[in-house]
């Protein structure tokens, strides 16, 4: 069985990439850098392993549009080794988490309140939302006149 589960944060913003063809497909790569468990540095400072990973299609689309520098991923895929000749001649060999799928491994506002951005953007001031209307009760606000029934959530 090939398996992989990694929870760390994306060093960078994904590199996503068009498969060229007769049906596009998207191709991002990102590197997770996720901490060793129970083992830390001579200096106190914990150590961190910097893992490849490659999603495809949806999953590749997914991390265009929303993972961004910092955030806190959760990831399952499997390993994927492979080799190539670079321009000196040389034979490299790669191992890559091939991204099977993929979340969020923290909310948007913990990863604010961490003092982490981690691609996420805090909204600025009122200027964003409107604040809410002046409450009734405890629980309850005031609904604006012109608002009709089928609006609401509920019946």
């Amino acid at each position: 069985m090939n398996k992989v589960i990694l929870m760390g944060r994306l060093t960078r913003d994904p590199e996503v990439r068009y498969s060229q063809g007769e049906r596009q497909m998207a191709i991002a790569r990102y590197t997770l850098a996720v901490d060793r468990r129970g083992r830390q540095s001579g200096n106190n400072e914990s150590t961190a392993d910097f893992i490849q990973c490659v999603a495809f299609d949806r999953a590749a689309e997914f991390a265009e549009k929303y993972l961004r520098q910092g955030t806190k991923m959760l990831v399952t895929g499997r390993i994927q080794t492979g080799s190539y000749t670079n321009r000196d001649g040389q034979k490299v060999y790669t191992t890559d988490v091939i991204v099977e799928d993929q979340e969020f491994a923290e909310s948007k506002a913990s990863s604010e309140n961490s003092g982490n951005a981690g691609g996420w953007r805090a909204p600025s001031s009122s200027a964003s939302r409107p604040a809410p209307a002046e409450a009734v009760a405890p629980g309850f606000i005031n609904i604006p006149d012109g608002v009709d029934d089928e609006g609401l959530p509920f019946n």
